[in-house]
């Protein structure tokens, strides 16, 4: 086993570079004990798993007694995070903490997380609400030691509920090709919160599939390893690694202590691979300003417009495919509206900086991105 350097999450935990993530590894049994023992192997001893990710919880906690009985133990044992979702009343929230340490095999985990705070809703529950007195019960009882949230909500959400100082942690979606949060993560991480990058592989892109065009871009680098380097460099504590098998971990084996900064190849490559997504996008690069907004019609045209900034500038086609089409079929975990709510009646074309022809965007990115909706892992 290799000796990993390790980063504070929050003030209870020092986790190492890359997280385990469970959920693509709950296919059986005996696929999470050889994930898991190629994890620590690697060099990690965080582990981050949900009860919504199937079996995901009891064939870890299986897992990680196993490992123990045959001497593979982490020093200073395994980091564990779990995740409950947001909106249980005090009963039933201690019901499901109990029944999350029970699949686990464990009395006290690390790390509890709001799975989910998507909305203004889940912030208030977790703060003011049932959920505040569910995680002091928790911690009264000596069953978590932090308390943390996963968001796939908007900026201005995860920035209030960083500013209320009740959290110890978060889980955000912050990679290279969308960088949106990483002034929120810089923030968080100069107050002592932990960050942790939710799966930089496969929410950053699918990019342990790329394309020809972005493998050529990236040379002389894989581009999933230099979306991990970017985000290591950056300072964020921990990645999230979805691994099914062990060698989904071979890229992590090796960049287990690569927190250096980014040197100057690396950001030679990453300039190289912006200046030709821009050159590809043309007059139709959309820079996220956001000042077309509000939409009369709600249309989100930035989040519309990065999908096609990823297909077009990086040929992430696969991927913003994907996204796409999950719109309106992930209740508060994605956009609601897609291309077609546009109805084309101008007002936001006065105010984009960039003179873009937005309706005329809208309708040719549903046209390339429109496709079957694809089944989600896991609920």
């Amino acid at each position: 086993m290799k000796e990993a350097m390790r980063r504070p999450l929050g003030s209870n935990s020092l986790v190492s570079l890359f997280t385990l993530g469970s959920m693509r590894a709950a296919s059986s049994q005996e696929a999470m004990y050889s994930v898991v023992k190629e994890a620590f192997q690697a060099g990690i001893n965080h582990l981050e798993t949900a009860p919504t990710y199937g079996p995901a919880e009891s064939f870890l906690g299986s897992s990680i007694k196993r490992l123990e009985q045959e001497g593979m133990k982490p020093e200073g044992g395994w980091v564990i995070t779990s995740k409950i979702l947001p909106g249980a009343e005090i009963k039933e929230g201690q019901r499901q903490i109990k029944k999350i340490l029970a699949r686990l095999g464990k009395s006290k985990i690390d790390n509890l997380a709001v799975h989910g705070l998507n909305l203004q809703e889940h912030l208030n529950w977790a703060i003011n609400g049932d959920g505040a007195e569910l995680f002091k019960w928790a911690k009264q009882e000596n069953m978590v030691n932090q308390i943390g949230f996963s968001s796939h909500g908007k900026t201005s959400l995860i920035k209030e509920a960083l500013s209320s100082h009740f959290f110890q942690f978060c889980s955000l979606h912050l990679h290279l090709f969308d960088q949106e949060r990483l002034p929120i993560a810089r923030e968080a991480l100069r107050e002592g919160i932990g960050v942790m990058a939710i799966s930089p592989a496969d929410k950053g892109g699918r990019l342990y599939e790329p394309s020809q065009t972005l493998l050529n871009d990236c040379e002389p680098f894989h581009p999933l390893e230099l979306a991990y380097r970017f985000l290591l460099a950056e300072g964020i504590t921990t990645l999230t690694v979805g691994a099914s098998k062990p060698s989904d971990l071979n890229l992590v084996k090796r960049l287990i202590n690569s927190a250096n900064p980014l040197n100057p190849l690396e950001n030679e490559v990453i300039e190289r691979l912006k200046s030709k997504a821009e050159k590809r996008l043309g007059e139709n690069l959309c820079k996220q300003c956001k000042k077309c907004l509000p939409c009369p019609n709600n249309v989100p045209i930035p989040e519309l417009l990065r999908l096609h900034n990823l297909a077009v500038g990086y040929e992430l086609v696969t991927f913003a495919k994907e996204r796409y089409n999950l719109i309106g079929r992930a209740g508060h975990w994605w956009e609601q509206l897609n291309s077609t709510a546009c109805k084309k009646c101008g007002d936001c074309l006065p105010r984009c900086p960039e003179h873009l022809s937005i309706p005329d965007l809208l309708e040719e990115t549903h046209k390339q991105l429109v496709d079957s909706p694809k089944r989600r892992l896991w609920g």
